[in-house]
């Protein structure tokens, strides 16, 4: 059985952008982050070690957003997914990467990018 984890709201700082402010100092960046893995061993067993370790992939997600430094919102959730496809289980992501501040009288700008485990 496949099953879609949601991870949602993830608010993180990163420099993303292409003007000198934003080069200098971090912005606020929302991530939500969806995946499908085969839970089939983790229904049967109910044991943690059969599933996807979510908390590992926050880590790793939180890790290279506040660690990164790209001009393009498409080119930080290019990356975010790449993570997620190299994860153990993962078969198939999504991610969506928003920046409140990109455009002014906006909520928000957001870069969504999906793909299945290569």
């Amino acid at each position: 059985m496949t099953l879609r984890v949601h991870i949602e709201d993830l608010r993180l700082q990163a420099i993303i952008g292409i003007n000198g402010d934003e080069r200098a100092t971090k912005q606020e960046v929302l991530i939500k982050l969806e995946f499908d893995y085969d839970a089939g061993a983790a229904i049967a067993s109910d044991r943690i070690e059969h599933t996807v370790d979510y908390k590992k992939i926050k880590k790793q997600v939180i890790a290279l957003v506040e660690g990164s430094s790209y001009f393009l919102l498409e080119k930080l959730a290019a990356a975010v997914l790449d993570l997620l496809l190299n994860a153990e289980r993962v078969i198939w992501a999504k991610v969506r990467v928003d920046k409140p501040t990109a455009l002014s009288s906006t909520r928000t700008v957001g870069v969504t990018a999906s793909g299945n485990r290569p």
